[in-house]
């Protein structure tokens, strides 16, 4: 459960693009627009209109559609307000019709008598449910950030990470060279949406795809390269170590070892990469993200590789050398 404080307010103050649009407006209940959002999910009150609350998810925003806004100006006809008066009787973040739809007016009447605010949006049920959800899982999301340069290589996000001064920038500027592009320098903020995908981008938006490169300072990704050399955010999907050359550790020199880093409770896929002069690092990351996305497509080079000395330690030709002629068992 998330505990993040967003109000309704907040929500309404969104600067969101146009296919994430909420086009969310308010009807009534002004002085509740600080009452606070807690659980990113929607409840459809239909059967607490109907006088059933038990397990009623009051904590959700309530969203009202076509059947809902029928049913209330049945009950409301009838006079049977009771089951209306219950419900704003909790603590309900905000409801929201959908269509355009307008509240009765005993509905506003209620809902101004308690400070309820009452939205309202021309979208479908549907469409907004998929929007508001997608929008505040981001919200909500457990978020952490981390010391490192996120880049985008041939559509895979690979966070690079290691000790201030080992190259991180200076590599990911090379590979920006090459075409590649850059989500975030120095400090990344990295969200887990859906509890299995990490999300990265920029911790500060006003040095945002800004490089600090030794020797010459401070540079604009944007103005140098154009706006095709960024991008806001990307899925963490591979994470690079560099670290200083060690002549006493043993490094993986066949891939076939899987090493994982967990972030959030997530698990992505781990490189090592010792670095020294004369290794080509921003190559090396390009090769990773083409071996990355054929193991995504089911064929694993190490493996393989691996699978074929075993066959061929198997033939005669290789035992040949080791036997002579005479030897007989």
């Amino acid at each position: 459960m998330a505990l993040k404080r967003f109000s309704v307010l907040d929500l309404l103050g969104l600067n969101l693009k146009e296919h994430d649009s909420l086009d969310l407006r308010c009807i009534c209940g002004r002085r509740g627009l600080v009452r606070d959002i807690t659980i990113p999910d929607l409840n459809r009150p239909g059967l607490a209109l109907s006088g059933f609350y038990d397990s009623f998810a009051y904590q959700r925003v309530q969203l009202f559609g076509r059947g809902e806004v029928a049913y209330l100006n049945k009950i409301i006809a009838e006079g049977r307000t009771e089951t209306i008066q219950q419900l704003f009787s909790y603590q309900l973040p905000c409801c929201i019709f959908t269509h355009s739809l307008e509240p009765p007016q005993a509905f506003i009447d209620m809902a101004e008598e308690t400070g309820c605010p009452v939205l309202q949006t021309g979208l479908e049920s549907s469409e907004f449910s998929s929007r508001l959800l997608r929008i505040m899982s981001n919200i909500f999301a457990p978020k952490i950030s981390i010391h490192g340069v996120l880049v985008e290589v041939y559509g895979l996000g690979i966070l690079i990470l290691g000790d201030s001064g080992v190259g991180k920038s200076e590599t990911a500027l090379e590979l920006i060279e090459r075409g590649h592009r850059l989500v975030a320098d120095d400090v990344v903020e990295i969200s887990c949406v859906n509890g299995n995908v990490l999300i990265g981008q920029g911790a500060n938006k006003i040095i945002g795809h800004h490089m600090e490169i030794r020797g010459l300072g401070i540079i604009n990704i944007t103005q140098l390269y154009g706006v095709g050399s960024i991008r806001e955010r990307k899925e963490v999907q591979i994470v690079a170590k560099l670290e200083e050359w060690d002549a006493n550790k043993v490094y993986d020199r066949l891939g076939t070892e899987a090493l994982t880093m967990e972030i959030l409770g997530v698990q992505v896929p781990k490189l090592e990469i010792p670095v020294k002069p004369g290794r080509n690092v921003p190559i090396i990351l390009e090769t990773a993200a083409m071996n990355e996305r054929l193991k995504s497509m089911g064929y694993f080079s190490a493996k393989e590789f691996n699978q074929n000395v075993l066959k061929w330690i198997e033939t005669d030709s290789a035992r040949a050398p080791y036997y002579s002629v005479d030897d007989s068992y």
